[in-house]
């Protein structure tokens, strides 16, 4: 039995693993990336695990919110962002693991419109677009692993004999362009704007501060790991070195383009979105049924 099958037997176990190396990886994954745009700028950077000692500092902050119910919708967004994972690297259903990744988004718009702050309620405004942009391709993404393997089951996804990025590959270049409007990087940093402070200050976070904001940045972790494993599915374990290379490339240019480019209107993002889906999604699933 190999160790994937025997950790889908015993879902427990990626659920725990999930839960307790996400941090970690997502922290270093963050300051690589930190150190990486450093030098593109002509800095030395910080240390690679300077995201996680940031949240933990934010932990020990005092706690200031404008309204208490800030921290319901942000403890709820960041269990929903960590069952999402959970649910994923258990092996199941991906139609559920979407619907956890959708609930969870929706309770950090509610977290920031609570606030009443008109910065973080654009942001939110601006959430909300990015969450109707990007929603569609990962259906299409989810629809496009059952034609092939005729399952929804992440396990069975994952364990498929060929790589699907064979089968996939308008679909998987879809995913890489929404990957941008995910990890909130440029030129689609339009609802938290780690660039343009001068408009919306932080967006959706502006009123987040102490562990309120740590949940935020944790949850972001988690979901960053997600994110990768659900690039790694078009590989699977028909091509693992292959896969971790490729989104190891990926996760780079991202990086690249985040310095790279300017930030763009809202609307842009919104149509770009649509129509890569449109174009490479669902012309992939309609080349299937063909096939």
């Amino acid at each position: 039995m190999s160790l994937t099958q025997f950790i889908f037997d015993n879902p427990w176990i990626g659920i725990l693993l999930f839960i307790v190396l996400s941090p970690f990886v997502g922290g270093i994954i963050f300051g690589l990336d930190r150190i990486i745009t450093a030098r593109m700028q002509g800095r030395v950077g910080p240390p690679v695990l300077q995201p996680i000692y940031d949240i933990l500092k934010l932990f020990e902050k005092e706690k200031m919110v404008v309204h208490e119910s800030q921290n319901f919708w942000i403890f709820g967004y960041l269990v929903f962002i960590i069952i999402t994972g959970a649910l994923f690297f258990a092996g199941s259903d991906i139609l559920l693991v979407i619907f956890a990744l959708t609930l969870a988004h929706v309770f950090l718009i509610l977290g920031a419109f609570s606030s009443g702050s008109p910065y973080a309620h654009i942001g939110a405004e601006r959430e909300l677009i990015q969450l109707m942009a990007v929603e569609p391709m990962i259906i299409i993404a989810a629809v496009g692993f059952y034609e092939v393997t005729k399952s929804f089951n992440t396990s069975d996804i994952l364990t498929f004999a060929d790589p699907l990025i064979l089968t996939l590959p308008g679909i998987f270049i879809g995913c890489i362009y929404i990957l941008t409007v995910k990890l909130r990087k440029s030129p689609f940093d339009i609802s938290t704007s780690h660039h343009a402070h001068q408009e919306l200050v932080k967006g959706l976070n502006t009123e987040f501060a102490g562990s309120t904001l740590a949940m935020v940045e944790l949850a972001h972790l988690y979901e960053t790991v997600f994110l990768l494993g659900f690039l790694f599915l078009f590989f699977g374990m028909a091509a693992p070195i292959v896969g971790i290379i490729v989104i190891a490339i990926i996760y780079l240019l991202e990086i690249f383009v985040d310095n790279a480019t300017a930030r763009v209107k809202w609307g842009f993002m919104f149509k770009s979105c649509w129509i890569i889906t449109a174009v490479a999604g669902v012309l992939n699933l309609m080349a299937l049924y063909i096939i």
